[in-house]
């Protein structure tokens, strides 16, 4: 699955053209590299996010292409939260 629409179906990122612009440029890395929005993810994956004056961390556990809202953060586990408030 794409990186942008993980982003987006996980709802870490709620709309995937933000996903997109984040990724492009250049706050978003995969397993420690810089990645576009087109990377390929695979379960066990290591995304960062830099947001600002914080990052997020977190594992990809599962690949859907559409999940409930409720179901969502099933998709991912968060490894290290600096400076972010959860919505």
């Amino acid at each position: 699955m794409r990186l942008d629409k993980f982003l987006k179906v996980s709802r870490i990122i709620k709309r995937r053209t933000v996903a997109n612009d984040v990724c492009t440029l250049g706050r978003v890395s995969v397993n420690g590299k810089p990645s576009k929005p087109s990377v390929r993810l695979k379960v066990g994956d290591v995304v960062t996010i830099i947001f600002g004056n914080g990052s997020v961390s977190f594992k990809v556990l599962k690949l859907e292409e559409t999940v409930r809202k409720e179901n969502a953060a099933e998709m991912y586990e968060i490894l290290e939260d600096n400076g972010l408030a959860a919505e």
